[in-house]
């Protein structure tokens, strides 16, 4: 290497990667980006849901109406996503954040070797979601659900900012799967 160049020259008659090619972009560290999204997942979660429930404090009927679409509900889901297999088992929030657990240690085995930065991003909200719902479990035994999309007298079941985080993380990995080139 010389003349403060950062990448070695390339043999006689090779012409050497383009300026700002692929040989110029960083590389990605596949466990930063993730576990930084995770983390900003699982934090504006906790907020979100804090300012909902302790600043706003919706009605739990009704709801506060943002627009003609979306409502502010308070709703304690004791079950997994849209309150599917909700129980009245007092393990079940131990349990349920026993396999949350397990899933975020898979996840954030497989974030170690992702290959794109957008399977990083997916994986981290994948794992800050997962987080996030499973500190709703353990504070207060179910998980705060107060977004309520309805239209013309249908309602979404109620959510969150780790449940959406979670859809958008699961889309943008199907994407990756499908679209993105691997190295």
């Amino acid at each position: 290497m010389k003349d403060g160049n950062a990448h070695p020259r390339p043999p006689r008659g090779h012409p050497g990667p383009a300026p700002g090619g692929p040989a110029d972009a960083p590389p990605i560290r596949p466990l930063r980006v993730g576990l930084i999204t995770a983390a900003i997942v699982a934090v504006a979660d906790q907020i979100t849901k804090y300012i909902v429930f302790v600043g706003i404090q919706p009605p739990p009927y009704g709801g506060l109406d943002v627009t003609s679409f979306l409502s502010l509900v308070s709703v304690m889901n004791r079950g997994v996503s849209f309150g599917l297999f909700s129980s009245g088992s007092p393990w079940a929030p131990f349990i349920l954040t026993a396999i949350a657990a397990t899933v975020v240690a898979a996840l954030t085995f497989w974030l170690r070797q992702a290959e794109t930065r957008m399977l990083s991003i997916s994986l981290g909200m994948l794992i800050g979601g997962a987080i996030g719902n499973a500190i709703d479990r353990l504070v207060h035994g179910a998980v705060m659900d107060f977004v309520n999309l309805h239209w013309e007298g249908y309602h979404w079941p109620a959510f969150n900012v780790a449940d959406a985080a979670i859809t958008v993380g699961a889309v943008l990995m199907v994407l990756d799967a499908l679209f993105v080139r691997k190295k």
